[in-house]
C-alpha cells in the first residue's frame, strides 16, 4: 500500500481535526472532551479500546499475528496564552497546544484509520496509546501500571515529536540517548530571623541560599567530565517579607537534568552533600527533596534502523537529518523506552515562507500542516513493515 497516498487522500479531515483539537486545549488529565473525540474517532472505524490512566486511551488494532507494535501520542495541552491570530486559535483562555500534542493525536488517529482499513493483511497487532498529562506527571508510566504493555504483550513502541526546527518534509533521528533525565529539588534553608540592621544577631538564610546556588553549580562544572551534558537548573527563590527584615527561611526550587544513569546516582548524592555542607557551615539548617521524574529516554537501534528504512520509503534518504546532540529536555516516552526496545524520532514543521518559525512551548507556535500526512504515512509504514 502507498500509505503517504492514502495519508494525502485524509489530509483535509486531519487538518479539520487538527483545527478542532487546537482550538479546545485541556490540560493533563483534564482532557476529557479530546477523550470523547478520540473515542468517537475510533468507535466510528471500529476500532476496540478501553479508558486507562483516568482521560487517556488504550486501542488495539488485531492483525493475523503474536507480534505487537504499539504507536503513542501525547493529548495534553501547556498553561499558555494563544497569541495567534488564525481561525483555529485556542478558545480557551490561558490554555494552548504549544507543544504540537493535537498534531501528534491527529496523526496516529490517521494511522490508526489507515492501518484498520488493512488490519487483515497485518501480520500482528497494533496498539494506539493516547497519553495524557505528558507535560506534567508523565501520564506514560499510570498508563503502564495499568497494564497497557500487555494482553497482548507489547513487543516494541514507536513514538514521534513535532519539530519546529526542522522543515516541513523532512524528519530528526538521534542514536541512544535522545532526551535527558530529570529531577526536580526542592531546598528549605532555615535561620534565625531578625532586623536587617543588627545581621550579627541572626543567622541570614538569604545569604545561605546565595551560596547554595553558586556551589550546587560546581557539581556540573568540577565533577562531571566536561565532554557529558549535565543541568542544575535553579528556577525559583523565595524569601523575606521586607527590605529591613532578615526572614526565618528561604525555599529554592529547580531541575537536575542529566543523561547517564550513573550521573544522575552521583549527582543526587553530592547535590545533598554540598547542600548541607554550606548550610551547615553557616550556621543554617535545611531540608531537601529531590523528586524521581522522567528517566532518560533511549533509542533501540534495531527499531531506529527499521524506522530509518521505513521514513526513507516515504521522505528519501536525503530528508533524514542525523542529529547528533541529545535534548536537555524531557519527554515521557522515556517510561515506554524504559519498558520496550523503542524509537522515537522529530517530524519536521518548519515553514519559513508561512512565518512557521516560533518555538515550541511559545505563545506564537504552530505548524506547518502539510506535516501532518507524512507523519501519518511514516507511522503507518514503519508498523507494517515492523508486522511484516
Amino acid at each position: 500500500m502507498d500509505f503517504l497516498k492514502e495519508a494525502l487522500n485524509i489530509k483535509e479531515d486531519l487538518v479539520i481535526l487538527r483545527r478542532d483539537f487546537h482550538s479546545n486545549p485541556e490540560l493533563g488529565f483534564e482532557e476529557y472532551e479530546t477523550s470523547k473525540k478520540i473515542k468517537s474517532f475510533l468507535k466510528n472505524e471500529g476500532i476496540e479500546y478501553k479508558e486507562v490512566a483516568g482521560t487517556g486511551i488504550c486501542a488495539i488494532i488485531r492483525g493475523n499475528g503474536d507480534k505487537t507494535i504499539g504507536l503513542r501520542a501525547d493529548i495534553d495541552a501547556l498553561p499558555l496564552e494563544d497569541n495567534k491570530n488564525c481561525e483555529y486559535s485556542s478558545k480557551i483562555k490561558g490554555k494552548m497546544h504549544a507543544c504540537g500534542h493535537d498534531a501528534h493525536t491527529t496523526i496516529l488517529l490517521g494511522a490508526a484509520k489507515i492501518l484498520n482499513s488493512i488490519k487483515n493483511e497485518l501480520k500482528g497487532n497494533i496498539k494506539l496509546f493516547f497519553e495524557p498529562a505528558e507535560e506534567t506527571v508523565g501520564g506514560a508510566k499510570f498508563m503502564i501500571k495499568e497494564g497497557v504493555l500487555e494482553n497482548p504483550h507489547v513487543d516494541c513502541i514507536v513514538g514521534l515529536h513535532v519539530d519546529e526546527g526542522i522543515n516541513c518534509g523532512k524528519i530528526g533521528i538521534k542514536r541512544g540517548v535522545v532526551n535527558a533525565a530529570s529531577n526536580p529539588f526542592t531546598i528549605t534553608i532555615k535561620g534565625k530571623g531578625g532586623h536587617g540592621a543588627h545581621p550579627d544577631s541572626t543567622i541570614d538564610p538569604i545569604v545561605i541560599a546565595s551560596q547554595v546556588i553558586l556551589g550546587i553549580q560546581t557539581i556540573v562544572s568540577r565533577e562531571i567530565p566536561p565532554t557529558d551534558p549535565i543541568v542544575i537548573t535553579v528556577g525559583s527563590i523565595h524569601g523575606g517579607t521586607a527590605q529591613n527584615i532578615i526572614p526565618e527561611e528561604v525555599k529554592i526550587s529547580g531541575i537536575i537534568r542529566t543523561m547517564k544513569s550513573e550521573h544522575r546516582n552521583y549527582v543526587k548524592k553530592r547535590f545533598k552533600e554540598v547542600v548541607e555542607g554550606i548550610v551547615h557551615s553557616m550556621r543554617g539548617d535545611c531540608i531537601i527533596d529531590i523528586e524521581e521524574s522522567y528517566p532518560c529516554l533511549y533509542n533501540n537501534d534495531d527499531i531506529l534502523n527499521l524506522l530509518e528504512n521505513s521514513a526513507e520509503s516515504i521522505i528519501g534518504k536525503e530528508n533524514i537529518k542525523k542529529l547528533e546532540s541529545p535534548s536537555m529536555g524531557v519527554e515521557s516516552f522515556a517510561y515506554f523506552s524504559m519498558e520496550r526496545p523503542s524509537a522515537f524520532y522529530f517530524l519536521g514543521v518548519r515553514n519559513e515562507e508561512k512565518g512557521i518559525i516560533n518555538p515550541a512551548h511559545g505563545s506564537f507556535f504552530d505548524i506547518d500542516e502539510n506535516a501532518i500526512p507524512i507523519g501519518v504515512a511514516i507511522q503507518c509504514k514503519i508498523a507494517y513493515d515492523y508486522l511484516s
